[in-house]
C-alpha cells in the first residue's frame, strides 16, 4: 500500500481530503515551530518593532514640556521679583545671563518644533515656517526694547543689520566652509537663489539707504513709511506665493554640479517614473494624513513663544542699564538680539551644511534675512507710526559698504556653477570686518 506522502502522477494532494491527516499535518508544524517571545518576534528573527507612538506622545516630548516650563517659570519668577535698573552691576549681569539664557532655551524649543513642521511639510513650506517663527521672535524682541523706557530709535536699525551681517556672512560663511570641506563642490538651484538675491537687494536699499537720502535724520516720513511698508509685504507676498506655487521646485535641492532640479524635485523636467516614484506629497495630503500632529505643534509652538514676549519686556529696560554700565556702542544691543533670535537656526543650518542640503541653508539663510526686511521692517514701522516714536533707518557708510559687498558675494555664490570652501571663507573675511567696524 502505497505511503499516503506520496502524489499520484497528475500531482493532486489525495491526502489532503481526509481531515484528519490535515489536522495531524497542522499539529506536527505547530508542534515544531519556535514559541514566539513575549515581545512578539519569533525566536532567532529580528527584533519586533516598537508599537507607534501616538501624535500628542510624539509632540509632548520631555525636551518640548521642559523648555515650555522653563519659560513659562522664568515669568513667573521675574513678575514676583520684578527687579529694576537699580541692582548692582553683578547681579544685574546675572539676572540679564538668566533672561537671555531662558529666552535662548525657549526659542530652541519654538525652532524645534518649527523643524519638525518643516519636515512633515517638506520645502519651501518647511523652511518658511521655520523663518517665519524666528521673524516672530524677533519682532517681539524689537517691538519690547522700542516701547520700552529710553530711545531706541536705531534698535530695529541695528538689528535688522546684524541679523544681515549673521546670516549671510558669519552662517552662510560657516556653512559653505564645513559643507565645501566635507562635501567638495556645492551646487544650489540658480533660479532660486537668484530670486532670494533681487530680494535682499531691493529690500536692503529700501531699509538701508533710501531713507538717508530722503530726510537728513535718516527716517522715513508717516507717508513714506506707509508706503514703503505697504509695498515690501506685498511684493514678499508675490514671492512666497510663486515659491510656494508654481516655482517650488527652484528652492528644492539641486543635482550635484548642475544648478539645475534634482530628479527628487518633482519639476517638469522629471521622467514619469522618477514624479511617480520621488514626487514629493501634496501638501493637501500631508494635512488630510497629519491634522493632529500638525495641529499639536502649531499650538505648542505658540504656547512657547508667549514666555519669550514677556521675558523682553524685562530684557529691554535690564539691558539698556547694562550696557549703559559698560559704555558699550548702541549697535551692540541689536547684535545681542540678533544672537538672541537666530541662534537655534544657525545650528540647524550648519547641520544641513553638513548633511550636504545646500539649497537647505540657502531656503534658511536667505529666507530668513528676506523674511526679516519683508516683515520686521514694514512692523517697525507701523509701530513708529501708531506710537509716534521715531525710527531712524538710515545706515552708516561703512556699513551700506560692508552690506553692497556682501549681497555682490553672494550673487556672484548663487550664479556659480560650482560653490566650494574659497566662497565661504569670503563670507567669514567680511562679518569679521563687520565684528571691527562695530567697535570701531
Amino acid at each position: 500500500m502505497p505511503s499516503r506522502s506520496h502524489a499520484p502522477v497528475d500531482g493532486t494532494r489525495t491526502d489532503r481530503t481526509d481531515p484528519r491527516i490535515d489536522r495531524a499535518d497542522r499539529t506536527d508544524r505547530a508542534d515544531h515551530t519556535d514559541p514566539a517571545p513575549a515581545g512578539g518576534a519569533p525566536a532567532g528573527g529580528p527584533p519586533a518593532d516598537p508599537p507607534p507612538v501616538g501624535p500628542l506622545r510624539a509632540v509632548l516630548t520631555r525636551d518640548a514640556l521642559t523648555r515650555l516650563l522653563l519659560g513659562w517659570a522664568g515669568v513667573g519668577v521675574l513678575t514676583l521679583a520684578a527687579p529694576g535698573p537699580g541692582l548692582p552691576s553683578l547681579a544685574l549681569a546675572l539676572v540679564l545671563a538668566g533672561i537671555v539664557a531662558i529666552i535662548v532655551v525657549a526659542a530652541g524649543g519654538v525652532v524645534r518644533q518649527a523643524e519638525a513642521l518643516a519636515h512633515r511639510l517638506g520645502d519651501p513650506y518647511g523652511t518658511l515656517v521655520l523663518t517665519l517663527s524666528i521673524v516672530v521672535i524677533e519682532v517681539v524682541l524689537i517691538a519690547a526694547v522700542m516701547l520700552g523706557p529710553g530711545e531706541h530709535a536705531t534698535i530695529a536699525r541695528d538689528s535688522v543689520m546684524a541679523v544681515s551681517m549673521i546670516i549671510m556672512n558669519l552662517v552662510l560663511g560657516l556653512c559653505l566652509l564645513v559643507g565645501g570641506l566635507r562635501h567638495g563642490d556645492l551646487a544650489v538651484q540658480r533660479v532660486g537663489a537668484s530670486a532670494y538675491m533681487v530680494m535682499l537687494v531691493a529690500l536692503s536699499a529700501l531699509a538701508f539707504a533710501l531713507p538717508a537720502l530722503l530726510d537728513a535724520g535718516g527716517s522715513y516720513s508717516p507717508v513714506q513709511a506707509a508706503v514703503v511698508g505697504g509695498a515690501t509685504v506685498l511684493v514678499y507676498a508675490v514671492f512666497l506665493a510663486r515659491q510656494m506655487g508654481a516655482q517650488a521646485g527652484d528652492f528644492q535641492e539641486a543635482a550635484p554640479g548642475t544648478g539645475a532640479p534634482s530628479p527628487a524635485s518633482g519639476t517638469a523636467a522629471d521622467t514619469d517614473a522618477d514624479a511617480d516614484s520621488d514626487a514629493p506629497t501634496p501638501l493637501g495630503e500631508t494635512l488630510a494624513a497629519h491634522r493632529t500632529e500638525l495641529f499639536a505643534r502649531t499650538a505648542l509652538l505658540i504656547v512657547t513663544v508667549l514666555p519669550i514676549v514677556l521675558l523682553s519686556h524685562h530684557m529691554a529696560g535690564l539691558l539698556d542699564e547694562g550696557l549703559a554700565r559698560l559704555g558699550a556702542p548702541a549697535a551692540l544691543g541689536g547684535v545681542l538680539i540678533a544672537l538672541i533670535v537666530f541662534t537655534p537656526e544657525s545650528l540647524t543650518s550648519v547641520r544641513a551644511a553638513l548633511a550636504g542640503e545646500t539649497q537647505r541653508v540657502v531656503n534658511l539663510c536667505h529666507g530668513a534675512l528676506v523674511s526679516t526686511l519683508a516683515l520686521t521692517i514694514p512692523t517697525v514701522l507701523m509701530i513708529g507710526l501708531v506710537t509716534g516714536n521715531p525710527v531712524v533707518l538710515a545706515e552708516s557708510p561703512a556699513n551700506l559698504l560692508l552690506l553692497a559687498v556682501t549681497l555682490a558675494v553672494a550673487a556672484i555664490s548663487a550664479a556659480a556653477p560650482r560653490v566650494t570652501a574659497i566662497h565661504g571663507a569670503v563670507h567669514l573675511l567680511l562679518f569679521g570686518v563687520y565684528a571691527l567696524a562695530l567697535f570701531s
